[in-house]
């Protein structure tokens, strides 16, 4: 069996950090809220036993796959109009730069007021976390596509929508993807900072409960299963972007790393 040394050299760092964290915290050397994994994972089945786990699962995959999906769709649409129109460009451009700067969680309050404790509130603030990044990449990937083949294409006689279907969208798509993936990282900021603060369920409600019962073991089963998502997600939207781009990376040092 052949072994793979990039494999070996991704993996490595990460095992040797979760052995010695093992070691050192059955022989009592660690601070008592840095819980070894093995009781992490103990942890994470009590939850998973006692039926906390998968509806706090269930609650937050549910806002957070929302709130990404409408911030993900306004941003793209709103992100090529403005990069195709000057009118719409002129009138978000200000407004975005402004926004762009405050930590979108300030505005939980407003979103509370507005939709309540419910699951209204936490998708709201998500989608328009994510508004942000995605609009400037879509407006950004829009402006920067090859002017030549704008032009080849309109010498051509080529209609304004094939344009816009057969050359704009794939010639901005790298760009694209690489707002949307900004996008998703904060989706997942928010929705534990919006779960920490205002909600009834959710993994960041058993994370607070456990912070408050001092059962660290079970707030970082909750930080795991975050980061688990996360992970998941970002892979399989890495994998569409392989899918959707196959032909783009042709020849690119990306293809090499696959």
């Amino acid at each position: 069996m052949r072994i793979n040394s990039a494999a070996v050299q991704h993996w490595i760092v990460p095992v040797v950090v979760l052995v010695a964290w093992e070691v050192f915290g059955r022989a009592g050397m660690l601070p008592r809220y840095l819980s070894a994994p093995s009781a992490i994972l103990l942890g994470l089945w009590e939850l998973a036993s006692t039926g906390e786990l998968f509806p706090a699962l269930a609650a937050s995959l549910y806002r957070v796959a929302a709130g990404f999906a409408l911030g993900t769709l306004a941003g793209t649409i709103v992100g090529l109009g403005a990069g195709l129109v000057p009118g719409v460009r002129h009138f978000f451009d200000p407004l975005v730069s402004f926004l762009q700067g405050i930590p979108k969680i300030a505005f939980l309050p407003v979103f509370l007021l507005l939709f309540g404790l419910g699951h209204a509130s936490k998708i709201s603030i998500i989608a328009f976390s994510c508004f942000f990044p995605v609009f400037i990449a879509s407006r950004h990937a829009v402006l920067s596509v090859n002017r030549i083949l704008l032009w080849a294409a309109q010498n051509m006689g080529t209609p304004r929508r094939t344009i816009f279907f057969r050359v704009v969208i794939p010639a901005a798509a790298p760009q694209l993807f690489a707002g949307v993936r900004i996008g998703l990282a904060h989706a997942f900021v928010v929705l534990f900072a919006a779960e920490l603060i205002g909600s009834r369920a959710g993994l960041g409600t058993i994370i607070t409960s456990a912070e408050e019962w001092v059962r660290f073991d079970l707030m970082f089963a909750g930080i795991l299963c975050f980061a688990v998502l996360g992970f998941a997600s970002d892979r399989i939207l890495l994998a569409i972007r392989a899918r959707v781009l196959r032909g783009q990376t042709i020849g690119t040092e990306e293809q090499g790393m696959r």
